[in-house]
């Protein structure tokens, strides 16, 4: 058996940057009130020419430079997102042909905003067994694409960008030394699946349809199924919370990350938060909350990172990775 180490993180955010007070020309809106009830100040926007494997390309070509692994070295592409170029083939197909990295073979998953931990888990089956010796996993949304941005519930909410790990497998010792990927937990409850959604699909337009969002129901279930997902970490992995170096929620809404702060007692200075500035890029904020935890110098080699989400489906999902 093997261990998925992470090698490099990268990230990709587009240039174009629409602030709250942007918002209040075209909603009945104001900065105080979205930052009152979400935190969010600003979220990036992606060109019109531009696509969603543009974005995951960008950060998958950091995260390999980071690694110092080239394309060619790569077996495993898997792309987490909700707003794929096409209906198919996949995401992770024009990646792969971007990045040059023809010895992989690539594959989308979707879960949601919890879809980079499944990715995440799903490339680490991969490497525990051997399957693959290195992988690309990428968290990539265009949210702008299918945003009804005269609503207000959900224009306020989201963002795109994209950001990518890339894993190497490494004997694993089965000791405390060991780094890498210690565990993945997947969960998902299709009852609620009617709490955030995507109303409608043409095929024949290629449009994907909007968001539609039960926000006050989602609020209630993410405080619930993300504390059951991190207590769940912390029982298999037998520890505590003091154990944890750093907390990379799912940037949903800075009041749910307030909130499992103060259930779990983990003090803020813990949890890295982005949403202030990126709003909710769905599979991608995990990663990119890495990826600029990473630059800055918080995460360092051995720290122990959980992470956590909690996505449409219902989807939750959690981690720990040992640095």
């Amino acid at each position: 058996m093997h261990r998925s180490v992470v090698r490099g993180v990268g990230g990709y955010l587009p240039e174009k940057c629409i602030t709250n007070e942007d918002l209040a020309h075209t909603v009945d809106t104001t900065d105080a009130w979205i930052v009152e009830r979400t935190g969010m100040k600003q979220r990036h926007v992606l060109a019109e020419h531009q696509n969603t494997s543009d974005m995951a390309a960008e950060a998958a070509k950091i995260a390999l430079h980071n690694a110092g692994i080239s394309p060619s070295e790569i077996d495993l592409i898997v792309v987490a997102t909700v707003t794929p170029d096409h209906p198919f083939p996949a995401t992770a197909a024009r990646v792969q042909a971007k990045l040059c990295a023809n010895k992989a073979f690539a594959f989308d998953v979707n879960a949601v905003c919890s879809g980079f931990i499944y990715a995440l888990s799903v490339a680490d089956q991969y490497i525990k067994t051997g399957m693959a010796k290195r992988a690309l996993v990428i968290g990539a949304d265009a949210m702008s694409k299918i945003i009804d941005w005269t609503d207000r519930a959900t224009a306020v909410l989201f963002g795109d960008g994209a950001g990518a790990l890339v894993l190497e497998g490494v004997p694993a010792t089965h000791g405390d030394n060991d780094r890498g990927i210690q565990s993945t937990h997947l969960f998902s409850d299709g009852n609620h699946y009617d709490l955030l959604y995507v109303d409608t699909v043409s095929a024949s337009e290629n449009q994907a349809g909007h968001v539609r969002m039960q926000g006050r129901e989602i609020f209630k279930f993410a405080i619930k199924l993300i504390g059951e997902a991190v207590e769940v970490v912390l029982q298999n992995n037998n520890i505590t919370v003091d154990d944890i170096d750093w907390f990379v929620p799912h940037q949903a809404n800075l009041r749910i990350i307030e909130g499992i702060s103060t259930h779990f007692k983990i003090p803020m200075e813990k949890m890295v938060v982005t949403v202030d500035r990126h709003s909710n890029t769905s599979a991608a904020t995990i990663p990119l909350a890495l990826w600029e935890a990473q630059l800055d110098g918080r995460i360092q080699k051995n720290h122990r990172v959980v992470l956590e989400a909690m996505g449409g489906g219902l989807t939750w999902a959690s981690a720990l990775i040992k640095w």
